[in-house]
């Protein structure tokens, strides 16, 4: 199903039957303030496992992201980091950023890698933080799988593609090409792991 949802003021009815969706186990694709991602609760198992298989990868070692909706939220799923990492996002979050962080005893065993950390987002997107708002926790977030620009841009494509593996396709306008830029803060000093969308001068 492909859901029109307005970027700017997403409207409250529609953000309640996605939220809805995904309680009940379901997936979504929705848009960040970088590229359109594969997208379910992080307490729904079945759907975590759903997206591994859409993307063929192991879900332990699967690169898979948390999409938080505050500071808050976010520390609930990092250990107690020290107050340089906790300043240094709150610099650059809410943004296109994903922070690599040692895991919390909250993130669900199936997605607690052998390294022990998880990547962690804000984005600067209003209908990604008013679906995490409206859930309660982190949704989980990958990329698309696709080969062309299109088959992870355009909303319409996306529902062609992936309308009988995903039950709402979330319009929010014509998504990004780029990325969200990979900080590691696990290490002694922090680590550029990929170059995305974000500047990274530190």
């Amino acid at each position: 199903m492909l859901l029109s949802v307005h970027p700017d003021n997403p409207q409250p009815r529609l953000i309640s039957r996605i939220v809805e969706t995904l309680e009940q186990g379901g997936i979504i694709i929705y848009p960040t303030d970088t590229i359109y991602g594969l997208g379910c609760d992080i307490l729904q198992h079945k759907a975590v496992e759903k997206i591994c298989r859409i993307k063929q990868v192991d879900p332990k070692k699967a690169q898979l992201s948390f999409i938080c909706n505050d500071l808050s939220h976010l520390s609930e799923y990092a250990k107690q980091m020290p107050t340089s990492t906790f300043r240094l996002l709150k610099e650059y979050l809410p943004g296109p950023y994903t922070f690599i962080l040692p895991a919390s005893k909250m993130v669900p065993k199936i997605l607690q890698s052998k390294k022990d950390t998880i990547g962690l987002r804000i984005p600067d997107n209003r209908i990604a933080l008013a679906i995490t708002a409206a859930l309660g926790r982190p949704i989980l977030s990958a990329s698309l799988p696709g080969d062309m620009v299109e088959d992870y841009t355009d909303p319409e494509i996306m529902q062609e593609n992936f309308g009988n593996e995903v039950d709402i396709v979330v319009d929010g306008g014509i998504g990004g090409i780029t990325p969200s830029t990979i900080i590691d803060c696990t290490g002694p000093s922090y680590e550029l792991v990929r170059q995305g969308a974000g500047e990274w001068n530190e």
